[in-house]
C-alpha cells in the first residue's frame, strides 16, 4: 500500500490510495482542510489518544450512537459515477450500513442531522451533534479532480470531548467510489474497535437457482454487502465451493465438467479457467495456502478418499493424508505452517489438525454430533465448522479443540468463511422443503449479530476473500 500525503497522491490514476498523513490536503482556497506534516505510517497525532472506543466483546449490547450526515462538496459536478452532491449523500449512507451492520454501532437516522456545510467539514458544530446523542461524528467531502479521479475525505471526531480522532483521504477513479466509502467505514471501525478492518472486501459465492434436484449454479462474486454483483460462469456445468487466491486475481473452484468432478482456477481478470490436476480421479474440497503457493484438495481413488496437495501451477500431487475412510475439508492456518480438515476414521465426522506436510495428525472435536467443513480464521485464534446434530450449526472453537460456541440456531446453516479480520463469519442457511431456498448469512463472533447477505437469486458456499489492495 503506498502511503503519503494527499497532494502527492492526488495526481495518480490507479486505484484506491490510501493516505495517512495528519491532515486531508486539497487544491481550493477556503474553506479546504488545512494541511499539517505529515506522519510516519502507524503513528497517532495528539488528538488520535482519545479515549473513545467500542466494547467488541460486549457486541451489540450497547452499539454507540454514531452521526454519519452527508458529506458536502465543494461544488456540484457531474462524473461517470453521478454528480458529487448526490454521491456525498450516498457515501454517507454506506458508511452507515457498513457501521450499523457490524453490530457495534446505531447511526442516528438522516432526518434527524442536519446538512453540513463544506467549510464545517474541518470544524464541527459540536455543541449541536452533543444534542444528537452522537457519541461519534463522521463527516467528509468528496470533491471531482481536474484529472477525473474522485477525492474523499473521511474525518472522526468524539463528540463529548470535542476533539477529532482520526482522518484519511482517498482519491479514487470514479467507478471505485463505493470502496472509498467501505474504506472510511473500516478506518472508523479500527479506530474505534482497536479490531482489523473488514468491509473494503469481496465474496464469491455459488448463485443458485431452480428446484433443488436441477439446481443451475454458477460462480459469483460481489462486495461484502452485496454490491456490484456479477456472475463469472453461465451454468451450464455444477459449480461448488469456490475459494480466492491470497491475490485475489483467481478462484479455485470444483465443477462437474463432463459429468466429473474436478478443480479448476478461473482468472478474474480474463475470464479464462484450467484444470488443476489431469487425469485425475474425482477431486474436490480446494482451497489456496496462505501464500498462494499451493492447492490443498480432496481426492478419491480405490474406494478412499485423501487429502493432497499441488503446486498451484499444477504438477503432480502430493499426498497428505492416507487413513481408512473420508478425509477432506482441507484450510491452512494463517502461517502454513497447519492443516485443519474433517475425517470419519474414527466413525464419524471429526475435525483433525496436521502439521502442513501431513505429519503428526490429532483429534480435535469431541463433542456430540458429527462436525465437518473446518476453517481456519485469518488471527490464527479459532476454527469455524458446522456442526451437525440433528440441525446444521455453524461454530468455532480453538485450534486444540478447547472453548466449543455454536453461533447459530437455525436448521440448516453450514459452510462458514471468516471475514478478514476474523470477526465476523459467512455461512449459508438453507430452508426445509423441495424448493431448498439458500441465502448468505453473516455472523459475528458473539453469536447475536446476525444479517442475511442481498443477493439476486439463491446463494451458497459463500468464501469471504482478504482486504482488496
Amino acid at each position: 500500500m503506498i502511503r503519503m500525503p494527499l497532494r502527492a497522491v492526488a495526481s495518480l490514476t490507479l486505484a484506491l490510495t490510501l493516505v495517512t498523513s495528519a491532515a486531508v490536503a486539497q487544491e481550493d482556497p477556503a474553506p479546504a482542510p488545512q494541511e499539517a506534516a505529515p506522519q510516519q505510517p502507524g503513528a497517532l497525532s495528539a488528538d488520535q489518544s482519545g479515549p473513545l472506543v467500542v466494547d467488541v466483546t460486549g457486541g451489540i449490547s450497547a452499539p454507540m450512537p454514531i452521526a454519519i450526515p452527508a458529506m458536502p462538496t465543494n461544488a456540484v459536478q457531474q462524473t461517470p459515477a453521478g454528480t458529487t452532491d448526490v454521491l456525498g449523500r450516498q457515501l454517507s449512507e454506506i458508511i452507515a450500513n457498513d457501521l450499523r451492520n457490524s453490530g457495534l454501532f446505531t447511526p442516528i437516522p438522516p432526518a434527524q442531522l442536519r446538512t453540513v456545510s463544506f467549510p464545517e467539514v474541518t470544524a464541527p458544530a459540536f455543541d449541536y451533534w452533543n444534542g444528537t446523542g452522537a457519541q461519534a461524528l463522521v463527516q467528509g467531502f468528496i470533491r471531482a479532480n481536474g484529472d477525473g479521479n474522485l477525492t474523499v475525505g473521511c474525518y472522526l471526531y468524539d463528540v463529548s470531548a470535542q476533539t477529532e480522532l482520526t482522518r484519511q483521504g482517498f482519491v479514487v477513479p470514479p467507478s471505485d467510489w463505493r470502496r472509498a466509502a467501505h474504506k472510511c467505514a473500516d478506518t472508523i471501525y479500527t479506530r474505534l474497535t482497536g479490531e482489523g478492518p473488514y468491509f473494503d472486501s469481496r465474496v464469491v459465492y455459488v448463485s443458485e437457482t431452480g428446484p433443488k434436484a436441477r439446481r443451475i449454479k454458477r460462480l459469483a462474486i460481489m462486495d461484502q454487502d452485496g454490491a456490484n454483483h456479477r456472475f463469472l460462469t453461465n451454468g451450464q456445468s455444477i459449480v461448488l465451493t469456490p475459494r480466492f487466491a491470497p491475490n485475489q486475481q483467481s478462484i479455485v473452484y470444483m465443477s462437474y465438467v463432463d459429468k466429473r468432478p474436478a478443480i479448476y482456477v478461473y482468472d478474474i481478470g480474463s475470464g479464462r479457467q484450467r484444470l488443476v490436476v489431469q487425469n485425475a480421479s474425482t477431486t474436490f474440497a480446494p482451497r489456496f495456502s496462505p501464500d498462494g503457493r499451493w492447492i490443498l484438495f480432496s481426492m478419491a481413488q480405490g474406494g478412499n478418499t485423501d487429502i493432497y496437495r499441488v503446486s498451484a501451477q499444477g504438477g503432480t500431487p502430493q499426498r497428505l493424508t492416507n487413513a481408512p475412510g473420508i478425509d477432506t475439508g482441507g484450510s491452512y492456518s494463517p502461517d502454513g505452517s497447519k492443516i485443519v480438515f474433517e475425517s470419519d476414521r474414527s466413525g464419524g465426522q471429526q475435525i483433525y489438525v496436521m502439521n502442513a506436510d501431513g505429519s503428526n495428525q490429532q483429534r480435535i472435536s469431541f463433542g456430540g454430533g458429527r462436525y465437518a467443513t473446518p476453517v481456519w480464521s485469518p488471527r490464527g485464534d479459532l476454527i469455524a465448522f458446522t456442526k451437525i446434530a440433528g440441525a446444521f450449526r455453524v461454530g468455532i472453537m480453538s485450534p486444540t479443540g478447547g472453548g466449543e460456541k455454536l453461533l447459530t440456531n437455525s436448521w440448516q446453516d453450514e459452510g462458514p468463511s471468516w471475514s478478514p479480520n476474523g470477526r465476523v463469519i459467512t455461512f449459508y442457511r438453507s430452508g426445509r422443503g423441495s424448493s431448498g431456498k439458500a441465502d448468505l448469512w453473516m455472523v459475528d463472533l458473539t453469536g447475536v449479530n446476525e444479517r442475511r447477505i442481498p443477493t439476486p437469486l439463491d446463494g451458497s458456499d459463500p468464501a469471504w476473500g482478504p482486504l482488496r489492495p
